[in-house]
């Protein structure tokens, strides 16, 4: 079972990825998804998505 992501972290690390490292939102929204145990940010918002919709972890 995984833990609910930390979407604070999520966002500080993909805000300073994006403006102090140069990449698009993208890429940054990749880089802490990442950072995070997923294999990039579309996991990682469909995660959550799935997460608030049916009230449980997704496997």
């Amino acid at each position: 079972m995984m833990v609910p992501p930390d979407i604070e972290a999520f966002e500080e690390r993909a805000a300073i990825a994006e403006y102090d490292g140069g990449l698009t939102r993208a890429e940054a929204e990749d880089v802490a998804a990442r950072a995070q145990g997923f294999i990039s940010a579309q996991y990682y918002w469909q995660w959550l998505a799935d997460y608030v919709v049916n009230k449980t972890y997704p496997s």
